[in-house]
């Protein structure tokens, strides 16, 4: 589906899958998210990652390891409650319950998924 209304699409994709929590190989995962939020926000859309909103969070409320339960209680909720707002949900990257959840989520609320940036209008 094209739309030619800006969109706040957030961007769902794997964030500790396959990493074994390596701090190393979570940031290259937050980097493609970001990277590709870049490149939504260069479309003329807002992108969101719930990562932005949930890791200051988990900081704030003394979270002392990824996995941890505080971490565990703040990180896929926020990006749930983020879909309510979102117009789109972008799934990329590889496998990921997480990402798979957020699409699932958004299907039940309505929302658009898009599986590619490709699938998605460039505005202005």
């Amino acid at each position: 589906m094209i739309t030619k209304k800006s969109q706040m699409i957030l961007v769902a994709g794997p964030y500790r899958s396959g990493t074994n929590d390596d701090p190393v190989l979570i940031a290259s995962n937050v980097k493609h998210m970001t990277d590709t939020a870049l490149e939504l926000y260069r479309r003329g859309h807002l992108p969101v990652l719930g990562e932005w909103y949930a890791l200051p969070l988990i900081e704030a409320a003394g979270s002392k390891r990824t996995g941890d339960s505080i971490f565990n209680e703040i990180f896929h909720p926020v990006a749930i409650r983020l879909i309510d707002h979102c117009t789109a949900v972008l799934r990329i990257g590889g496998p990921s319950a997480g990402a798979d959840e957020m699409v699932e989520k958004g299907k039940a609320a309505g929302k658009i998924i898009y599986y590619s940036v490709d699938e998605i209008s460039t505005l202005g």
